[in-house]
């Protein structure tokens, strides 16, 4: 039978590939978003600096802390990217969301495998990027088109058993005409498999768009389910499985990013399939992508790398970023 041999996870935000010198750009843009998480509240960038002045987060702002915690970030990135290529798996099934790439909003399903024989990254033209984002281009969306190799045959054998563990999943075995694979798969391709790369199965999680997000519990039995597809597949092959996005952002939360971390480190399925609708909005619904990540490899041990809060404004805006593995 086939196995899963190792779990990773990253945050893949675009400020973990952008110069540190650079994030004011990410914080220019925080100021005019409106819509701004943080438990359970939506403030506007004002009404999160009065909420959160008594944190003085204007301490972590220093161009020496944003450095610092930028070759934190790279030390977390380089010791998965080792990892993965230490364990040298066959498959890599990759756990991302989609942000309107292979997807549209009406008609973005729950949860998703693509099943094709290989899948294209096609970058968005720099131009229509926003100025925060040009920097990490290169990270998220690729510098030039490039196809990617798939495994159609696990793919297929996923998309069966899902539907004898009662996962009604959407299937994919040709994207859509002009639409890309999104950055949460580029970003694992190009900053983790690095050069060795590997077949990929992309299962895609809406993580983001109203109204039919999986909740935490669906999210984990899904996982499970998907561990035992892939030990059912009749193969030998080694597979990795690894989540992409997360943790808490726009608005960093490092009591729920803790509080999650440390339920994945306990294998407390308890309190990870409890965690409210409510605190998975915004940037930290990928936690999603991780939960079923947890729910595949819970036969492995986590270790977490790093957690590095990477403040970029007094508002408390950033991203928890974390870097893990199972093993």
């Amino acid at each position: 039978m086939a196995t899963i041999v190792a779990g990773i996870a990253a945050s893949h935000s675009p400020q973990l590939s952008t110069p540190s010198e650079l994030w004011r750009l990410h914080a220019e843009r925080d100021r005019q978003n409106k819509q701004l998480h943080y438990r359970g509240v939506v403030y506007d960038y004002d009404g999160l600096i009065e909420a959160r002045r008594g944190e003085h987060l204007d301490a972590q702002l220093d161009e020496s802390i944003w450095q610092e915690k930028h070759d934190r970030c790279d030390a977390g990135i380089d010791a998965l990217a080792a990892t993965l290529a230490t364990v040298a798996p066959d498959v890599v099934l990759i756990v991302g969301d989609d942000q309107r790439e292979m997807f549209l909003d009406d008609g973005m399903p729950t949860l998703a495998v693509y099943w094709g024989e290989t899948v294209e990254s096609i970058p968005k033209p720099e131009e229509e990027l926003p100025p925060s984002l040009r920097p990490a281009r290169w990270a998220n969306y690729g510098e030039h088109r490039e196809v990617y190799r798939c495994v159609p045959e696990l793919g297929r054998h996923v998309v069966e058993r899902m539907m004898v563990e009662g996962f009604d999943v959407a299937q994919l075995r040709e994207q859509p005409q002009g639409r890309s694979i999104g950055h949460a798969f580029n970003f694992v391709k190009i900053r983790i498999m690095r050069d060795h790369v590997v077949p990929m199965v992309p299962v895609l999680v809406n993580t983001y768009f109203p109204p039919n997000q999986p909740t935490a519990g669906r999210c984990y039995a899904f996982g499970q389910a998907l561990r035992r597809a892939v030990e059912s597949w009749d193969s030998d092959t080694r597979v990795a499985v690894v989540a992409s996005g997360g943790l808490s952002h726009f608005v960093i939360d490092e009591e729920l990013d803790h509080r999650i971390l440390g339920a994945f480190r306990s294998r407390a399925a308890d309190q990870i399939t409890s965690v409210p609708q409510a605190e998975l909005v915004s940037g930290t619904s990928e936690i999603r992508n991780w939960v079923v990540v947890a729910g595949a490899t819970e036969h492995l041990d986590l270790e977490v790398l790093d957690y590095v809060p990477t403040y970029r404004s007094p508002a408390g805006t950033g991203c928890g970023m974390a870097f893990a593995r199972w093993c």
